[in-house]
């Protein structure tokens, strides 16, 4: 039996007559049997489904029962047939049972909610013709088919719905927390969707939610938007407003006078908030320059003293491999060496002492100026920042000098006379231009320490 069930099965997914035909003349009880037993579906789900019209006429006028048969989503073939927009299997299913228009599947949705999210215009048209009343059912949270359209952008069948239901009540319904189609356009910013809404003449535009927030306030309170300024004109010339506004607009006669007061104490009041902020923010930008600088000097030195310890364990031409005190015959060798020690101390101590000179130098001066900027001090003087800013100079040149001893070091002597000349011409434009920092920024250091040593001696009537 279970082979004839899965024969069906593919009868029907392939839509053919002649294969269901004979199934039954093997078991004329088959499709009943599908009906007792647990499947997640049935047939006539896989035709409508597939939209196989032909399948689903004859089945159907075998076994009607069947489309009133929910598959373990609770959805009926009429269901299916909707979602996948098969219009001549709809009208099939509808001639057997219009009373399906109303079925439920488990999100509490109808064919046409489906068919509706879908944009399946030309279903939607057969369902409310067949049943009306389809439209009117609410699903979670108190939602309409309306709710739907927005939520998933159908505009088109949205505007199929309004056109076939003139019920007011219909177009201003709204879901559990108050909200009608128009506050969903307008937090989820569908300026077409909106645009369409306030040419309706029973739209209320001013509805309020549970919130007590018309549309507008919605729009206000929602993230900011480019579309923004379009739709709050769209809302104006419909004669949309916020509550405060609406509540305002009732005492303008009332209040005319105060209002004008008011009004000029406000503008005196935000120009004198202007121009604190503004004093603000000119006393704040000394302080943004500084706290720029420390962060960039912090960067810059950690950098600087992470390259420095990598090449201080690890120096140019690396470490001996191997101990090498005696000969094989076990006499002593002219020039011993031990594992572990720097092959460049033992074969050039002269360059070792200068190569490791430079780079403690800038391992050095870098953890310097994160300990001073680490330390707590109040650094926040030009003054200070302009010394932090020399050993900045210092570890970097000799960072720089590092990284040329390096070079020269693993250079092999073939081409040793081309790599001195380039590292020379690099090491004279690089020196130059550290003196030329280095001159610049004291000169301006010195003008204005006279400045002010001027301006005290002024004061002072020196």
């Amino acid at each position: 039996m279970e082979r004839l069930e899965t024969e069906l099965f593919e009868a029907a997914a392939k839509g053919s007559i002649t294969s269901l035909q004979e199934l039954l003349k093997k078991d004329p009880l088959i499709l009943d049997r599908v009906v007792v037993q647990i499947f997640s579906e049935t047939p006539l789900h896989v035709a409508a489904m597939l939209g196989h019209v032909d399948f689903v006429k004859e089945i159907t006028r075998i076994k009607p029962q069947l489309i009133t048969e929910l598959n373990s989503f609770r959805s009926s073939p009429l269901h299916l047939a909707s979602a996948k927009g098969y219009v001549d299997v709809v009208m099939v299913l509808l001639s057997v049972d219009p009373r399906m228009c109303l079925a439920r599947d488990k999100n509490g949705m109808t064919p046409l909610h489906l068919s509706a999210i879908k944009g399946r215009l030309q279903v939607m048209k057969i369902l409310l013709q067949a049943k009306p009343e389809a439209a009117q059912v609410a699903v979670y949270r108190g939602e309409n088919i309306l709710h739907l359209c927005v939520k998933h952008y159908q505009i088109e069948a949205l505007k199929l719905l309004l056109d076939t239901i003139s019920d007011p009540e219909f177009i201003n319904s709204k879901d559990t927390d108050g909200n009608t189609i128009l506050h969903l356009a307008v937090a989820d910013k569908q300026v077409e969707t909106i645009n369409f809404l306030l040419t309706m003449p029973a739209l209320e535009v001013n509805a309020l939610n549970l919130n007590g927030m018309t549309a507008v306030d919605v729009l206000i309170k929602s993230q900011r938007d480019v579309r923004d300024s379009e739709i709050g004109e769209s809302l104006k010339h419909a004669g949309c407003f916020g509550t405060k506004e609406t509540s305002t607009t009732s005492h303008v006669n009332g209040n005319m006078a105060s209002r004008a007061l008011s009004s000029s104490s406000d503008h005196l009041t935000s120009s004198t908030n202007i121009e604190r902020k503004s004093s603000e923010d000119l006393v704040k930008q000394p302080h943004d320059w500084l706290e720029k600088k420390r962060s960039a000097l912090m960067v810059v030195a950690s950098l600087i003293a992470t390259m420095a310890f990598q090449v201080g364990v690890n120096p140019p031409s690396g470490v001996w491999q191997d101990n090498n005190a005696i000969d094989s015959q076990g006499n002593p060798v002219s020039d011993p060496h031990k594992a572990g020690f720097s092959v460049l101390a033992h074969n050039q101590p002269h360059v070792y002492t200068g190569f490791y000179t430079v780079n403690t130098t800038s391992f050095i001066a870098s953890l310097s100026i994160i300990l001073l900027l680490m330390s707590g001090l109040p650094i926040r003087r030009r003054f200070f920042m302009w010394i932090l800013m020399v050993i900045t100079w210092l570890a970097i040149t000799a960072i720089a000098l590092t990284y040329t001893v390096s070079i020269m070091v693993l250079t092999p002597s073939e081409q040793e006379n081309s790599v001195k000349k380039v590292v020379g011409f690099s090491v004279f434009v690089w020196l130059c231009l550290m003196a030329l920092l280095l001159i610049g920024h004291t000169i301006r250091l010195i003008v204005k320490l006279v400045r002010k040593l001027r301006k005290t001696f002024r004061r002072r009537g020196v």
